[in-house]
C-alpha cells in the first residue's frame, strides 16, 4: 500500500498523460474556436466542422483533466465530492454538446435545410457547460492531501 503523501511511478505517468491530453485538447479546442490563429480560417461564420472540432477538444480537456486529477488520488478511496465532481464534468459536457449542436440536432434556430449557425444562445449554453465542467474538475481535486496529518 502506498503512503498517503507519496506518489509512485505509475501515478507520475498518469499525471503526465492527463496533462498532455489536456494540453492537446486545448490546442484542438482553440483550433475549433478560432482557426484564424493557425491561419486556417476559411469562412466568416462558425459552421458544423468548427463546432465539432471545438467539442472534440473540450472532450479531450475533460478526459485529460479527469485522468490527471484521478491520478492524484493515488489509489485511495475518493470522496463523495469527487464522485459528484466526475458527474458534473460529464453533465457539463453533455450541456455543451447539446448547446453547440442544437441546430444539427434539430432544436436550434436554424433547422435542417438551413446551414447550421453558432449563435449567441448556443454560445451561452456552451459557456454554461464549460463552467459546470470547471466546477466538476475543481471538485475532483484531492484536498485531503493538502492538509498535513500529524
Amino acid at each position: 500500500m502506498n503512503k498517503p503523501g507519496r506518489l509512485n511511478g505509475g501515478t507520475h505517468f498518469r499525471i503526465r498523460l492527463g496533462l498532455v491530453t489536456t494540453i492537446l485538447g486545448l490546442v484542438i479546442f482553440i483550433l475549433g474556436i478560432n482557426p484564424g490563429i493557425f491561419m486556417l480560417d476559411r469562412s466568416p461564420v462558425v459552421g458544423f466542422v468548427q463546432i465539432a472540432v471545438f467539442l472534440v477538444g473540450l472532450a479531450m480537456i475533460c478526459i485529460g483533466g479527469y485522468i490527471g486529477l484521478n491520478a492524484l488520488w493515488n489509489g485511495s478511496q475518493k470522496s463523495i465530492l469527487a464522485d459528484i465532481g466526475l458527474r458534473m464534468v460529464s453533465t457539463g459536457y453533455v450541456i455543451a454538446v447539446a448547446s453547440g449542436m442544437a441546430d444539427v440536432f434539430g432544436f436550434g434556430t436554424h433547422n435542417f435545410p438551413q446551414i447550421p449557425y453558432f449563435g449567441p444562445l448556443q454560445a451561452i449554453g456552451v459557456m454554461i457547460g464549460e463552467v459546470i465542467i470547471s466546477i466538476g474538475l475543481a471538485m475532483l481535486i484531492p484536498f485531503h492531501r493538502l492538509t498535513k496529518k500529524q
